[in-house]
């Protein structure tokens, strides 16, 4: 644990002091009693200094600071570095260059085991210090998920090991992606910080930018009987688009260690399908009528069994749900619709699968006023089910889509919203 964690927090406390960094030291009042160090105690045999945070990690902890000696108690050493977190929340500098810190018993422990923050990294490339610079935020407001929306439509700065012709050809530039050392550099740096990444790779939508690098993996649009030179969603009608997932998914599910990846899903266009001869004729032989909800759901089951066989679970948008796809038990919902969205919260749950909310939290959201106040009124349980329904709502995720935000506003825009939703979520425990 000291080797791990502890060092980067004792910089935190006592390694920006103005008076330190002077040689300023006048007298002052001295305090009763002095904290001469905090002992941390890891209770499981396994202190998981090595290993990844999962969505079962145990994060409570208990913090007991009184002289001589103040004492962290955890289960795990997640719970321990939410400790340590708030322990260097209650150390501050006095005006004669003290340290002070209250007598304090604290027992802590998360409302939600899920509680993310959504990253967009193709709208506006995120140069890597703005990734890691928001991963220490989010350290210090104890979220413990980054969902990496890394790319879209717009660009794909993954620079995958398969298939590097896509960042090639997909990135806005040769300097705007992440290499396979960016990518490890970033998930080893919220891994010290007890935060999983959650990559999503949304398909068949908003994949435009793969098409740039993976000939024939988007479906060619018709204008009449000739195609009008413009691609829509992935083809789902081609044996050649699965042999090509089977080869990216099984690259990314050995890139991120996480036991879940997101797979979108979400606002599928129709209407390339329904213009395009091969694919009607496809529907057709498949007796799938022209319901193209249907055409989609067998693409999405095709992916799904894909990412299943390498032994990953997965995330997906409530499109996926409400287009009735096959899903395994443990797949986790996340609900983004804010229309009506505990009406959807109630069928996902009922249904018996795991809910992640977000309809409420889009900070991309640009309007007038102060944002944060509708936040408040926000109540994740307050949707109709029983009580082992409410028990599959497993957190809540503040999602930053990237049409308007770059490196030079995400850290105010982000921060300024969330700081609130700290405070409230505090206030609910």
């Amino acid at each position: 644990m000291e080797v791990c964690h502890t060092n980067r927090y004792y910089e935190y406390m006592f390694g920006q002091s103005l008076r330190r960094n002077w040689g300023y030291r006048p007298f002052g009042p001295r305090a009763e009693a002095e904290l001469s160090h905090l002992q941390v105690v890891i209770e499981s045999r396994d202190p998981g200094c090595d290993s990844h945070p999962h969505l079962g990690s145990s994060e409570a902890y208990q913090l007991t600071v009184i002289a001589p000696v103040a004492t962290l108690k955890a289960d795990e050493v997640w719970g321990a570095l939410r400790g340590l977190e708030t322990f260097s929340q209650l150390v501050h500098e006095d005006d004669y260059g003290s340290f002070l810190v209250n007598e304090s018993e604290i027992y802590d422990f998360p409302r939600f085991a899920h509680r993310g923050i959504l990253l967009d990294t193709s709208r506006h490339y995120l140069p890597l210090k703005s990734i890691l610079t928001n991963l220490d935020a989010m350290a210090f407001n104890k979220f413990n998920v980054l969902h990496w929306h890394i790319v879209d439509d717009q660009s794909f700065p993954y620079q995958s090991i398969c298939f590097p012709e896509l960042s090639d050809k997909g990135a806005y530039s040769y300097n705007h992606i992440y290499t396979p050392t960016d990518v490890r550099l970033v998930i080893e740096y919220a891994r010290l910080r007890g935060i999983r990444v959650i990559p999503e790779f949304d398909t068949p939508g908003h994949t435009q930018s793969w098409g740039k690098g993976q000939k024939y993996l988007l479906t060619p649009c018709y204008n009449g009987e000739k195609p009008s030179g413009s691609f829509g969603p992935v083809n789902p009608i081609l044996n050649t688009t699965y042999d090509f997932m089977t080869k990216f998914f099984k690259e990314i599910s050995s890139v991120f260690p996480d036991a879940y990846i997101h797979l979108g899903g979400d606002e599928v266009d129709f209407n390339c399908w329904k213009s395009n001869p091969e694919v009607q004729e496809f529907m057709k032989k498949q007796g799938l009528g022209r319901d193209y909800a249907k055409l989609e759901s067998y693409y999405i089951q095709k992916i799904l069994d894909i990412v299943s066989s390498y032994n990953k679970g997965y995330m997906v948008w409530q499109e996926v749900f409400d287009n009735k796809a096959k899903l395994k038990p443990d797949t986790v919902v996340e609900v983004w619709m804010e229309r009506n969205y505990a009406y959807e919260l109630s069928n996902v749950t009922g249904a018996g699968f795991t809910a992640i909310l977000a309809a409420p939290w889009y900070l991309d959201y640009i309007s007038y006023g102060q944002d944060w106040r509708k936040y408040y009124s926000v109540e994740p349980l307050n949707f109709s089910g029983s009580e082992k329904q409410k028990e599959l709502l497993i957190g809540g995720e503040a999602c930053l889509w990237g049409e308007f935000v770059d490196a030079t506003n995400l850290t105010p825009r982000l921060w300024y919203e969330l700081l609130h939703l700290w405070i409230l979520e505090s206030q609910l425990q």
